[in-house]
């Protein structure tokens, strides 16, 4: 998937009103799932995402990932969007569901093996929150 049809997918989804509110929307979902997954799976999901967004998880890693379920990444979005929790929620999923697609079956198992469950719904599988 190129950088531009992935960002077609977020704005579609999210229903926003520009491309650039979608690039906006990715870079702070995804700089903060780089804070929640290993420095080793960023770097493997970042070679899987087209350009800009590979650069975002980049250079939001840490050495050690930090814990929290879905309510604090949210929490996390919003706070980097301005968003309130709901509406993070919804950029949440706008952002990961297309990300998934976008992106191997092994490396989105590997992603959804380091996070709880309730992860499951935002990815767009809300099947395998179980």
């Amino acid at each position: 998937m190129r950088y531009d049809e992935f960002l077609a997918r977020v704005r579609d989804l999210g229903e926003y009103k520009s491309q650039k509110e979608a690039e906006e929307i990715a870079d702070a979902v995804l700089s903060v799932l780089a804070t929640r997954i290993t420095p080793g799976e960023v770097e493997d999901l970042a070679a899987q995402l087209p350009g800009h967004l590979s650069e975002v998880l980049e250079e939001n890693r840490v050495d050690q990932p930090e814990t929290f379920g879905v309510e604090e990444f949210c929490r996390r979005v919003g706070e980097r969007t301005g968003a309130r929790p709901r509406t993070a929620e919804w950029d949440a999923s706008a952002v990961l569901a297309p990300m998934a697609e976008a992106i191997s079956g092994g490396e989105f198992n590997q992603i959804l093996s380091q996070l709880p469950s309730g992860y499951a719904v935002l990815f767009g599988k809300p099947e395998l929150s179980g």
